[in-house]
């Protein structure tokens, strides 16, 4: 398993390289490809009582769609790949609308974690695209320019989510130097769940994977928490889970441990749906 095509969301306003440049150290290990995505959405006139109170400008649609084009000129510098292996994409659309469509063409879909915004004409839901893209999400936080993957945490959780997520970081695993497995579970489901993270360790390894695996009764401490404790005590610089949330009223919620995942983790995240 391999990954040949990595697509990365640019915020128009961007100055740190922060997640491109994790996007271009991932595709000059694979040897794959780098889509850069950004788009800012025109939103319509705003009318009050017959009167339009706001509107966008066709000076101001000109100076989105010139600095939506003159990104491209960073993003390529921050890459320093390969001109015929970058593509840059930009759109006049809603962020995360533009970025879930692009993600067909993506094996991982690599994104600035921000907490959700109200401003979705400009800025991306990251979070929320992860439950709608259908690819693996690669989510890197502040002040995080480079992921090396030698060491990495999986948070097990015996659910479709958590399935597909280690399937989709096969090719992180294989890679990886140590890879360990945790399930945090109730007193009376410890002999359970030994045997359900020794069978991910035997899938594991019939891919060339070797790995330890530990059991955690839960506590009052939160079970994200307990994961990025975990990836600190290991040096683990990247945490594989499934993504949990949905969406209610066009608000997206989350299950506890995303919610404190995406909040607090300190490292990367690499999350399926």
């Amino acid at each position: 398993m391999s990954v040949a095509s990595v697509m990365v969301y640019v915020d128009s306003e961007q100055q740190a390289a922060g997640q491109v440049a994790v996007a271009g150290g991932i595709a000059r290990t694979f040897g794959a490809t780098v889509l850069g995505i950004s788009a800012v959405a025109v939103e319509p006139p705003f009318v009050a009582e017959g009167v339009v109170i706001e509107q966008t400008t066709e000076e101001d649609i000109k100076r989105i769609k010139a600095t939506l084009s003159a990104k491209e000129a960073w993003f390529k510098r921050v890459l320093g790949l390969p001109g015929e292996t970058v593509e840059w994409r930009w759109a006049l659309d809603y962020p995360t609308d533009f970025l879930v469509e692009q993600a067909r063409a993506a094996d991982i879909v690599v994104v600035k974690r921000r907490s959700h915004t109200a401003s979705h004409s400009h800025f991306l839901d990251p979070a929320g695209a992860m439950l709608r893209m259908g690819r693996p999400t690669l989510s890197v936080p502040e002040r995080v320019t480079e992921l090396s993957g030698e060491r990495i945490v999986v948070g097990w959780k015996d659910t479709r989510e958590a399935r597909i997520a280690v399937r989709d970081a096969m090719p992180f695993l294989t890679r990886a130097s140590q890879v360990t497995i945790a399930e945090i579970c109730t007193s009376g489901e410890q002999d359970a769940a030994r045997k359900r993270v020794r069978d991910v360790a035997g899938y594991l390894q019939r891919h060339g994977v070797q790995s330890q695996h530990e059991i955690r009764v839960h506590t009052a401490e939160p079970d994200g928490g307990y994961l990025v404790r975990l990836a600190s005590e290991l040096g683990a610089d990247l945490i594989v889970t499934g993504g949990y949330g949905h969406s209610r009223l066009g608000e997206w919620i989350f299950g506890g441990m995303t919610q404190t995942l995406l909040q607090q983790a300190p490292v990367c995240l690499l999350m399926s749906h």
